[in-house]
């Protein structure tokens, strides 16, 4: 029985597996799996309406925004250290615990476009007093 073509000694042809339509759905799995983990994006702030600007920089990596704290103003003049809503009392306390934890520190505002200026400005100047040097505020583009 030279060259059996497929078969065993027995005479019944051999059971095989395809992997061609196996590596298909392999491939479809993994498209999936990105696009739906690139579509996550992480926010750690509340939503608010972000004023526009036509100078706005993308913030760079994922892995920057995710160790930056998000310090959130929205229109009633509220502010909440990443979604825990706080006191302008509270927030020096939350930032040098911040601080200390952190080897580099950043922090990221987001204030809502009709949010009194005078709030924002007392977040920004409690980021100050503490030491934090790498301070940025969300916008959108334009």
């Amino acid at each position: 029985m030279a060259g059996g073509g497929g078969r065993s000694r027995s005479g019944r042809k051999k059971a095989r597996i395809e992997i061609i339509p196996l590596i298909d759905i392999i491939f479809f799995l993994l498209a999936t799996f990105i696009m739906v983990s690139l579509s996550m994006s992480k926010n750690q702030g509340m939503n608010v309406a972000l004023p526009s600007a036509a100078t706005a920089q993308s913030l760079g990596e994922q892995d920057e925004m995710e160790k930056a704290v998000t310090l959130s103003v929205n229109d009633k003049g509220e502010v909440f250290f990443n979604k825990d809503k706080i006191t302008l009392a509270q927030l020096p306390m939350k930032l040098q615990t911040y601080k200390t934890m952190a080897k580099d520190p950043k922090v990221v505002i987001n204030s809502d476009g009709s949010a009194d200026f005078k709030h924002v400005v007392g977040v920004l100047d409690e980021v100050r007093k503490v030491g934090i040097a790498k301070v940025g505020i969300n916008t959108d583009k334009k």
